[in-house]
């Protein structure tokens, strides 16, 4: 086994990353240097230095990424309008690039001659973690424990936490994997790896309420919106960070954002996961509501094109390549006059629009209406339609000579 004098260690102060401290220092005799991240977990941040210390860490750096994880990576995939197999929002997708870029920094500034991850060999994060550690560190070594470990399950962690003292939160009983930010939280494990058995959401639910327990009127919202970025809510200029916290807490109180999920792993595997995304699920709605009114046709279904693939690179860990910089660059031009206000209706689980207004909105009521009007003359479909039906018409033409 290679042996390395320090290493920088992914911590989350989890199940997994508690335990490879302990087993880093056992079998490399390293020092371990621990890093976690604040992408807006709130209380999971609580007596972790104290805790890494004590499992046998030199030191924990807790690094304070909230603002840039809300305005420089959840943001433009709200933008791109990107949803991974249609239902996914790709919370931990677009955390794990952010982290791993700054583990990367704190490595190269420590001297470290390695980088220590707690991901499995089964899920996407590894792929996550080492793409973007391969854009700014390509010769650094990557230590993945679950690759190369005797334990097998996290039953094995456990028992290897209690033998070495390490202190947990969880038992066997509420052994769910979980992964919370300020975007989402996901739950996996336990009676959810088998799609049969319906979600026990009054157990696991914490950002909010199942739609059964909601309140029985609905609640309001209007987020505004300048060039695609939300900036207000019911007319309360916030930060993008505050924001995404606000339409948490409204959303969760009414039920929605539960999402009940399998999904295609890039590793091959099908995976199910229960998923909390309560103010994402207002905040994609909302612009796409408002670009309804402000994208022409031909630029919003290209658009709805790109953000398949753009979704595919997010959640492949692709973060910090050119394509999805490109990409990136043709969302923003396409949000130049994606400025405006959306009213939303949250009842039981259900975001309903409730009103849609913008200073470049390209619909017409003077066009639609179905009254008289001055400005549509209906004839004119009469030569569109011979036109656009000029290849069917002389297809049938053609079919007919031929008996066909």
């Amino acid at each position: 086994m290679t042996q390395f004098k320090k290493v920088v260690l992914a911590y989350s102060g989890g199940l997994d990353t508690s335990v490879i401290i302990p087993w880093l220092k056992e079998n490399y005799g390293c020092e371990v240097i621990a890093v976690s991240a604040d992408v807006g977990q709130g209380s999971e941040l609580d007596g972790l230095e104290e805790k890494a210390l004590k499992t046998g860490a030199s030191k924990l750096y807790i690094e304070h990424l909230a603002d840039e994880f809300a305005e420089d990576f959840i943001i433009p995939t709200v933008k791109a309008g990107a949803v991974y197999e249609g239902k996914y929002l790709l919370g931990t997708s677009f955390a794990r690039p952010l982290i791993a870029k700054r583990i990367v920094e704190i490595a190269k500034a420590e001297g470290a001659d390695a980088i220590c991850h707690g991901c499995t060999g089964k899920g996407n994060d590894q792929v996550r973690f080492e793409l973007t550690i391969k854009a700014f560190a390509p010769d650094m070594a990557i230590i993945a424990p679950w690759r190369i470990w005797d334990l097998k399950s996290r039953e094995d962690e456990i028992a290897y936490a209690e033998a070495h003292d390490v202190p947990l939160k969880i038992t066997r009983e509420t052994n769910y994997s979980k992964d919370k930010n300020m975007w989402h939280l996901s739950h996996e494990g336990l009676d959810l790896e088998d799609p049969a058995n319906e979600p026990m959401y009054d157990k696991i639910l914490e950002l909010g309420v199942s739609p059964e327990k909601a309140p029985d009127h609905p609640a309001y919202v209007t987020v505004s919106f300048e060039k695609g970025v939300p900036t207000a809510v019911d007319g309360v200029k916030m930060k993008s960070a505050d924001l995404i916290w606000k339409l948490n807490e409204l959303g969760g109180a009414n039920g929605i954002g539960i999402t009940d999920l399998v999904e295609n792993r890039l590793v091959g595997m099908k995976s199910r996961g229960v998923y909390e995304t309560p103010g994402g699920t207002i905040l994609y709605f909302a612009h796409e509501q408002l670009e309804s009114l402000c994208l022409d046709k031909e630029t919003m279904h290209y658009k709805q094109q790109v953000a398949l693939k753009f979704a595919d690179l997010v959640y492949n860990g692709q973060w910090y390549t050119p394509l999805r910089e490109a990409l990136s660059a043709f969302v923003d031009s396409t949000q130049e006059y994606v400025t405006g206000e959306v009213k939303l209706k949250l009842y039981k689980g259900n975001v309903i629009g409730a009103g849609t207004t913008s200073p470049y909105s390209l619909y017409s009521m003077e066009v639609a209406t179905f009254d008289e009007d001055e400005v549509y003359n209906q004839k004119d479909s009469e030569g569109f339609i011979n036109l656009f039906g000029l290849p069917l018409k002389v297809r049938a033409q053609m079919l007919a000579k031929q008996g066909r």
